[in-house]
């Protein structure tokens, strides 16, 4: 059985049809999300409220990276039809986020779909930023939502640290809330580290780590609050790292490769990486979909119902983190 993953052989997507997502204001007034060559940045779309979320369950075909195929459990074609991925468009929502959104085109109905790679919500406006079809090595299944960038160092009982890469299933590591805990699970994957692959470096010292800490963009992490002035109004919080960007304390690092690693325990875990508390992959329906077969069949009797509850912590988005907020959450002094 392997311990880990360099391909992951099956994905569980939701994606929409591209009919759905319209030019609300623009050049293309009422055309529907579409490849690169076909777009004009600065138009406005929209998502259809009635709209369907369509999930598809895909895996690799052999031989050509931009292409995946169906699998069972998915809500459109055949088992075995060709997925290809077109272009990967990044549009900002109201609130200044940026969301990637992966066009791709079923071969059988020769329909296209428009895949985010973050939630959006119908009749909000979403600004097309930027387009582009040469999209290298990226597959549709190479979307990591919770990873440490290789080099991360992980805290160990006892306080040694030891970096992720060397870590091996059945190794113990020490989370807040129950003590040591074997990782049944490590799951990685090199991506090019562009747009929503990029990952966020959060500098030393920002949040009391000794050295950089560099994760994907969705990753969270933990920030307990001292005081009466509390953002969400509890004293735990729990922030995604592209929310904490700046542009000075905290940034994003785009250019060349980045290995990416996932760490799966019984529960949802905070543990520490550079000494910051930081969310382990949280086990459900798609985290499943991304392993072996038979390491799928493991996590699913280890973890019935696949539904591992979330550390309880307020969420923090974008709207509660403004400037002040980050100032009064950083630890790192401002010159």
């Amino acid at each position: 059985m392997p311990n880990r993953t360099e391909m992951l052989p099956a994905h569980a997507a939701h994606a929409y049809p591209a009919h759905a997502l319209r030019v609300a204001s623009g050049a293309n007034l009422g055309d529907p999300i579409a490849e690169a060559g076909l777009v004009e940045p600065g138009d406005v779309y929209r998502l259809d409220r009635a709209a369907p979320s369509l999930r598809l369950m895909l895996a690799p075909v052999e031989g050509d990276r931009q292409a995946q195929r169906l699998a069972e459990g998915s809500e459109i074609g055949r088992p075995g039809d060709r997925i290809a991925l077109l272009s990967v468009l990044t549009l900002m929502a109201p609130d200044g986020d940026r969301v990637e959104v992966l066009v791709v085109r079923h071969d059988g109905t020769a329909e296209d779909f428009a895949i985010p790679l973050s939630p959006i919500a119908p009749r909000l406006d979403y600004t097309l930023i930027t387009a582009r079809d040469d999209i290298g090595d990226i597959r549709i299944a190479d979307i990591v939502c919770v990873s440490f960038a290789a080099g991360t160092m992980i805290t160990l009982p006892g306080g040694a640290q030891r970096p992720i890469e060397a870590l091996e299933p059945g190794d113990r590591v020490l989370t807040r809330d129950h003590g040591p805990q074997e990782i049944r699970w490590i799951g990685k994957a090199t991506l090019r580290a562009k747009g929503a692959f990029a990952p966020v470096v959060i500098a030393a010292g920002t949040l009391g780590n000794e050295t950089d800490l560099v994760v994907s963009p969705h990753h969270r992490v933990f920030i307990y609050q001292r005081g009466k002035n509390r953002l969400g109004g509890t004293a735990e919080l729990l922030v995604q790292a592209k929310h904490l960007v700046d542009g000075e304390a905290v940034t994003r690092r785009e250019g060349g490769f980045v290995d990416y690693y996932s760490l799966v325990f019984d529960r949802h875990e905070i543990i520490y990486a550079e000494g910051i508390p930081a969310e382990s992959l949280m086990v459900n329906e798609a985290t499943v979909s991304l392993m072996p077969a038979d390491l799928a069949e493991e996590v699913k009797a280890r973890f019935p119902g696949l539904s591992q509850s979330q550390h309880f912590g307020t969420e923090a988005g974008r709207e509660m983190l403004d400037d002040a907020a980050r100032e009064a959450l950083f630890r790192r002094p401002r010159g």
